[in-house]
């Protein structure tokens, strides 16, 4: 699989555009001053203890206090403390914790104000960013990550991604980290450490360990509340988290990001520095790469699939609601219920798609096209989890119910992405743009096509038709090229903006 990494930079902020095989899967923005991404830490100070919530509003200099629950202090509270305040007094300069002295584990069934009073300065991490009227939700159960490993401090667990099915690869990964982690410290290895030697884990593992040092000479001078540790830029960041070898370019408009990559790639994968290209061409970076018209036709409220179908994605207040429709397809399959299992099959797809594309969290409720047959539904259910493996945030997704609705929980960390696909036309409002549209139209019309329809004619509003026509390299004359057929279009002015029809050479509505 062909896999690109899309950099846009602007004055203000940073998109990241994942294409697999020329197809967009997932989309990144980063604002430039971003002060609360996940994975930052901060020295805070505890404003108020709320026993009611059993939980703490922790003042991170953000708009908002952020959230602080008892069951995220973590059990090594008290050992965190200890050590934060031994280094801000300058009696503490040894942070490997070879030497230092653990404190008892905190119950787990305690009360948020017999360990953390008002005042109090706690090293925090960011596990959620301000979303909406919330601020930020925060852990004092700290982790770096690196490429192959988390570091966690005040821990002696070793895990291994869920992700790794091996048993045996899995032994020999516990077994390698024991032989390198420090004492005081815990490590998660993550999935992409499979296969990894012990040479490179314990690279990742120096370089993650200097990172907790850094850290700690900022919080003996740092004044609370104040950032002590920054997750990485994004760039970064997100190829620590993706990169694999089947990336065959990483591709940016901004030389000083150029340079950021390549630099990244030296450290991880020399051999791969040369896939790091610097845009130089006049056309847009994602107007190039055809990713504009991708991101038009993929953040509406509708979603056109294969064969017709296509997806409506509302957004409440409390959850997601993903109605799955057949269109105006016709029925080539052997029975009803077969055409309503391929329809969901290929949104099933659409939809694992569409919920890292927009990062989509919370609730989501599916409404798939009715299923009668048991054995179609368990199809659909598995189906659907196996499209959600490449997913990299926690999820969950439920059999479907009585009713024929799957449920899916996801959760939630940053802001969902969402981008306006409609333009503004004087005398209806808003409506969606002429290259959605097409897109929708293009849909129906390679249907149609496959079904041998003859002398196909299409009306469509006269926005809509000149949109189609103008110019020498047309959507028109695309179609021909890639249909062999020349589609006659007849401007109707009495048509809705959205409206559209299909006729056959007799003149036969078809569409």
């Amino acid at each position: 699989m062909k896999t690109e990494l899309i950099i846009r930079s602007n004055s203000s902020d940073i998109d990241f555009a994942l294409l697999k095989d020329g197809k967009l899967v997932e989309l990144h923005n980063e604002v430039v001053d971003n002060n609360f991404s996940v994975g930052d830490i901060f020295l805070a100070k505890v404003k108020k203890t709320l026993t009611g919530l059993n939980a703490a509003f922790v003042d991170v200099k953000s708009e908002k206090d952020a959230f602080l629950h008892y069951h995220d202090l973590g059990p090594q509270l008290l050992s965190f403390s200890k050590f934060t305040k031994l280094v801000r007094t300058g009696k503490l300069k040894d942070y490997t914790l070879k030497n230092f002295r653990f404190e008892k584990d905190i119950d787990k069934g305690g009360k948020i104000d017999e360990v953390i009073k008002a005042g109090q300065e706690l090293l925090v991490q960011i596990v959620k960013e301000p979303i909406s009227t919330k601020g930020p939700r925060i852990s004092s159960e700290l982790s770096i990550a690196g490429r192959y490993l988390v570091l966690v401090p005040f821990s002696n667990r070793i895990s291994v991604s869920q992700k790794i099915s091996s048993n045996k690869e899995k032994d020999r990964l516990k077994r390698l980290a024991k032989s390198i982690v420090p004492k005081g410290f815990g490590v998660i290895l993550r999935t992409v450490a499979q296969d990894i030697k012990v040479a490179e884990l314990d690279k990742d593992l120096q370089n993650t360990m200097q990172r907790w040092v850094n850290m700690c000479k900022q919080i003996q001078q740092a004044k609370a509340p104040s950032k002590v540790l920054s997750e990485m830029n994004r760039a970064s960041s997100i190829l620590r988290d993706i990169f694999n070898d089947s990336f065959t370019s990483i591709v940016t408009n901004d030389p000083n990001l150029h340079e950021e990559v390549c630099e990244y790639l030296r450290g991880i994968a020399p051999e791969k520095e040369s896939i790091a290209k610097l845009h130089k061409a006049r056309v847009p970076i994602f107007d190039f790469y055809g990713i504009e018209k991708q991101i038009k036709a993929l953040f509406g409220k509708t979603v056109s699939m294969r064969k017709g179908a296509y997806l409506v994605i509302e957004h409440t207040e409390a959850l997601h609601v993903i109605d799955v429709n057949s269109g105006n397809r016709s029925n080539k399959a052997n029975s009803q219920a077969e055409t309503a299992l391929e329809v969901n099959m290929i949104a099933a797809t659409e939809i694992a798609r569409q919920l890292q594309l927009r990062d989509m969290g919370g609730i989501i409720v599916v409404d798939f096209i009715d299923m009668h047959s048991a054995e179609h539904k368990r199809k659909l259910f598995d189906h659907l989890r196996e499209e959600m493996k490449n997913n990299r945030t926690k999820h969950k997704i439920l059999p479907p119910s009585k009713f024929g609705l799957v449920q899916i929980t996801r959760q939630r960390v940053r802001q969902e992405r969402n981008i306006e696909t409609k333009e503004v036309v004087p005398s209806s409002g808003k409506v969606e743009a002429p290259i959605v549209l097409a897109d929708k139209i293009e849909a129906d019309l390679n249907r149609l096509i496959e079904e041998k329809h003859e002398g196909i004619v299409l009306h469509a509003h006269t926005f809509i038709a000149a949109y189609l026509t103008k110019g020498l390299q047309s959507v028109r004359f695309k179609w021909f090229m890639k249909y062999k057929k020349w589609i006659k279009i007849i401007s109707r002015d009495a048509f809705p903006y959205l409206e559209y029809q299909f006729f056959d050479k007799d003149g036969k509505e078809i569409g």
